[in-house]
C-alpha cells in the first residue's frame, strides 16, 4: 500500500481526506456510521464567540449538481464548544480542525486566545464572514481586512492558522499571498460561491436570505482552477475543496496542488464518501506504482 500521510503546517494527517466544516457537526455524530479515526482530519462545525441561532428557514435548497445554503453559522459559541463538544474528541486519533468566524477583528482575536491552549490541532479561519464595522463586506474580499484578521490571530495563538479563502473575489491569489505574508501557515479553498434560486410560484427567492453559498459538483472545475492558481502563488500548503464526491476528484485536486482535500456537500448524499475516496485513491496510487501520495501534489503538467 502507498504511503498516504501528509503534513500541513507541522501537523501530520494519516491520510489527506478531511471532512469539511459544517457538514459533519462536531465529528462524533459520524461515530454511528464508522470510527472517525479512519479519516485524516475533521474540520469541525464553525464556531463564533457567542451562541448563534442561525438564519430563519428556508436556509438550504437543492440546485442542479449542488446545493445552496445560508444556515448562518448556527452554533453553541466557543465556550460551549470547549466545555461540551471538544472533550469528546480531544483524545481521538484524528486531526481536529476548529473552524472559527467573527463579525470583527476583535472577535477573531478572542477566538484565537480561547483556542490557544485547547486540544484542537489547527485553527481554520473563515474570512467569508461580513465585517460589521466596515458595512458588512466580507473580510476575505480585500487584502487589508484579510490581513487584519490573520495578523490579530497570529499574535494571539501558537496554533497553526489555516485561512479559508472565498472564491467571490477578482484575484484569489492576491488574497492568498497577503494572508501568507501576515502569518498564515496554510490556506484552504474554495469556500462556497454566491448563488440564488427563485420560486416561480411566489416569485420570491427560495432562501430566506435571498442568496446563499453554492457547493457540490457544480463548483468543482472552479475549485480546481483556483487551487492550481493559489498553489503556484504561495509557498504554504494548500488544502483543496469544492465539489469533491469521488476519489478521482480528490486525485485531480491534489494534482492541481492541494496537499489534502476536504469533502463537504457529498456527505449529505453519501456519508461514506470519505472512506470511498481514501480506498480509491490508495488503489490508484498502487496501480500507478506511486509509493507516496505526496508525489502527486502539484504534479499537473500544464500545456
Amino acid at each position: 500500500m502507498s504511503r498516504l500521510s501528509v503534513n500541513i503546517a507541522g501537523v501530520t494527517f494519516k491520510n489527506p481526506v478531511i471532512t469539511a466544516s459544517g457538514c459533519c457537526g462536531f465529528g462524533r455524530e459520524y461515530d454511528k456510521l464508522y470510527p472517525m479515526e479512519k479519516l485524516g482530519g475533521v474540520s469541525l462545525k464553525g464556531i463564533t464567540p457567542l451562541e448563534r441561532q442561525g438564519n430563519p428557514p428556508c436556509r438550504v435548497a437543492e440546485t442542479p449538481a449542488g446545493m445552496l445554503n445560508s444556515v448562518g453559522l448556527q452554533n453553541p459559541g466557543v465556550d460551549a464548544f470547549l466545555r461540551d463538544e471538544l472533550p469528546g474528541i480531544a483524545n481521538r486519533d484524528i486531526v481536529r480542525i476548529a473552524n472559527v468566524a467573527g463579525a470583527s477583528v476583535d472577535d477573531y482575536r478572542l477566538m484565537a486566545e480561547k483556542l490557544d491552549e485547547s486540544a484542537v490541532s489547527i485553527i481554520e479561519v473563515n474570512i467569508s464572514c461580513p465585517n460589521v464595522k466596515e458595512g458588512g463586506v466580507a473580510f476575505g474580499i480585500s487584502c487589508q481586512s484579510a490581513v487584519a484578521v490573520v495578523a490579530a490571530m497570529r499574535g494571539a495563538t501558537k496554533k497553526p492558522l489555516m485561512v479559508k479563502l472565498t472564491p467571490n473575489v477578482t484575484d484569489i491569489t492576491e488574497i492568498a499571498r497577503a494572508v501568507e505574508d501576515a502569518g498564515a501557515d496554510a490556506v484552504s479553498l474554495i469556500n462556497t460561491l454566491l448563488g440564488m434560486r427563485i420560486d416561480l410560484k411566489t416569485r420570491r427567492p427560495v432562501l430566506h436570505q435571498n442568496v446563499g453559498g453554492l457547493s457540490g459538483p457544480a463548483v468543482f472545475p472552479v475549485a480546481v482552477r483556483m487551487v492550481w492558481q493559489v498553489a503556484n502563488a504561495v509557498k504554504i500548503p494548500v488544502v483543496g475543496m469544492g465539489g469533491i464526491e469521488k476519489w478521482q476528484d480528490a486525485v485531480e485536486m491534489m494534482l492541481a496542488g492541494a496537499r489534502a482535500v476536504q469533502i463537504g456537500a457529498a456527505l449529505f448524499a453519501d456519508p461514506y464518501t470519505p472512506l470511498k475516496v481514501i480506498d480509491g485513491m490508495n488503489r490508484w496510487l498502487d496501480e500507478n506504482h506511486i509509493a507516496d501520495v505526496n508525489e502527486i501534489v502539484g504534479a499537473v503538467k500544464p500545456w
